[in-house]
């Protein structure tokens, strides 16, 4: 500060913070409560729940190391044990979804559901190929696109025997039992 500035303009700031005056001798209600409660109340329960805290950290399960049984197939599951069937038809479902093999086979795992679109797809993809070479050939498209036509009939003859009698709502069961029934078949035709 310069040296000549108003002194009665501007006073000098005190050098200590001022005593509280006490107007009475009783002790301030407010701190009792206060204390009353961190003593009685706060203090137990942190205290308890410290303890709890230290109690759970040692028996900590850590959740992604959790390790879930396996779901049995639908090979697995004992007659008429219906909970189990409902499980491998769930994790079929799941299966399929999450994972999109595909497998050459209606496997009770992966659900006809899947592999029947992929195979619908091939379906559809084999007849665009012959429709086209039905337009450009046009009166003649019997002889100059035979093998359009045989590779047409392979897919549909595959795809009827694979899922042809499933349904809308096949399950994990009946594509289970029709490729029992396609293996008898090929065993019998063999033999």
């Amino acid at each position: 500060m310069p040296s000549d500035f108003d002194k009665g303009a501007y006073p000098e700031p005190p050098r200590q913070t001022p005593v509280v005056d006490k107007q009475t001798a009783l002790p301030n209600p407010a701190l009792i409560l206060s204390k009353l409660f961190y003593y009685s109340v706060d203090l137990p329960v942190t205290t308890f729940r410290d303890v709890v805290d230290s109690i759970r950290a040692k028996n900590k399960s850590v959740y992604y190391h959790q390790k879930f049984r396996r779901v049995p197939d639908l090979t697995e599951c004992q007659q008429g044990d219906y909970l189990c069937y409902y499980e491998a038809e769930m994790h079929g479902q799941g299966a399929t979804i999450s994972t999109g093999d595909a497998v050459d086979e209606c496997d009770p795992v992966f659900l006809s559901s899947f592999l029947s679109k992929v195979d619908q797809e091939i379906v559809k993809v084999v007849q665009e190929r012959m429709r086209a070479c039905h337009q450009r050939e046009g009166a003649s498209y019997q002889q100059n696109c035979a093998k359009e036509i045989e590779q047409f009939n392979e897919a549909t003859k595959n795809y009827q025997s694979r899922y042809g009698d499933l349904g809308a709502y096949a399950s994990g069961r009946k594509c289970l039992m029709k490729q029992k029934e396609r293996m008898m078949a090929a065993q019998a035709s063999s033999d």
